[in-house]
């Protein structure tokens, strides 16, 4: 089982985070009692811009969560055709090699699923399994490819494409003035992103993967996701994240590597998903990585902020293209997100 490729695709509306936050503190006005403690929290996010869905002076404009929805439907669909064709163009393929199609988010709802949507508009084979994922959130990038690989494997001969498309701009709630939601408004933005997994019979290369994991943490449930209500989505991010991240990663991780004879040090490649400063320096502190190793991710983060599921893809993304390690080295792939869990996926680049 091969990674293929991957590629990235983002909204038209870029702007650096000192207009956003400026937008902001119009958007809620008075509502805001203190806009000091916006733009603290704006400052220490680590993020220097962000792509948006929509211009910054349209979302003012827009009055219900159906409005929101349906610019969710239209962004997703564009983003969506543009990362899978341009991972596929990179791959050397074409639509109709595709056998399975896993698409995920957490930021918009659509039935058919964007996945069906998408199938009409590049002209995929009639025969292509769908897969909507909702519900994973941050995790889901990690997951698809976990999943996509349980198909290539059972499936050598076939070719697999997941694709995350997050538009977190589109759940921002004028009303909600939650510390959560204040750190939501600076962290997450807007993006997408596909990659192609191909079974080991197809001939095409790419960094293999060896093994995945899922972990599930029980009675974690309140720790992120939605509040969903007729306004929408309203974020749900515990402050004890960190700590759960601290008290159980390096455990999960030592195991899965254990279980092939490998610690941490045999790892010289590693894709996170970027989650914000306080989750990533959580990460360095329970893995030991204090020495560059989560560079592309903070630069991802800083670059276009937290894209929920589609983060990690970047992520791999970005070492793909520019920072691909020598052949032979083991890497490792990792998200956190709503359950709580976690996913790995092990590499060999």
């Amino acid at each position: 089982m091969q990674i293929v490729s991957a590629a990235s695709a983002y909204p038209q509306h870029y702007y650096p985070q000192e207009q956003l936050l400026e937008a902001l503190q119009e958007y809620w006005g008075d509502q805001i009692t203190n806009p000091h403690v916006l733009r603290r929290l704006h400052r220490h996010v680590g993020v220097d811009g962000r792509y948006l869905s929509l211009p910054k002076e349209e979302y003012p404009k827009m009055k219900t969560w159906g409005e929101f929805n349906d610019q969710w439907i239209r962004t997703a669909q564009e983003l969506g055709e543009k990362a899978v064709s341009s991972a596929l163009n990179e791959a050397g393929l074409n639509p109709r090699n595709l056998h399975a199609f896993f698409f995920t988010s957490v930021t918009g709802i659509s039935s058919p699923s964007i996945d069906a949507l998408l199938i009409n508009r590049l002209g995929m084979c009639r025969n292509v399994r769908r897969v909507p994922i909702f519900g994973l959130g941050c995790v889901a990038g990690a997951a698809g490819i976990s999943r996509a690989a349980d198909y290539v494997r059972a499936y050598p001969g076939q070719v697999a494409v997941v694709l995350s498309v997050e538009l977190c701009s589109l759940t921002l709630q004028r009303q909600d003035i939650s510390m959560a939601n204040l750190i939501s408004s600076g962290l997450f933005g807007d993006g997408s992103a596909a990659v192609i997994v191909a079974g080991s019979d197809c001939g095409l290369s790419g960094p293999a993967i060896l093994a995945t994991r899922s972990v599930f943490y029980p009675q974690t449930e309140e720790m992120m996701g939605w509040n969903v209500s007729e306004k929408g989505f309203r974020i749900v991010l515990s402050k004890e994240i960190p700590n759960l991240v601290r008290e159980n990663l390096a455990r999960d991780v030592d195991d899965f590597l254990a279980e092939r004879g490998l610690t941490r040090p045999d790892i010289g490649s590693w894709v996170l998903h970027t989650g914000g400063p306080k989750i990533l320096e959580a990460t360095a502190d329970a893995l030991g990585l204090k020495n560059g190793e989560l560079d592309v991710s903070w630069e991802c983060l800083r670059r276009t902020g937290n894209l929920s599921s589609a983060s990690v893809l970047i992520v791999l993304e970005e070492v793909m293209k520019n920072r691909r390690p020598a052949p032979g080295t083991l890497g490792l792939l990792a998200a956190m997100g709503p359950g709580f869990c976690s996913e790995f996926v092990l590499l060999k680049w």
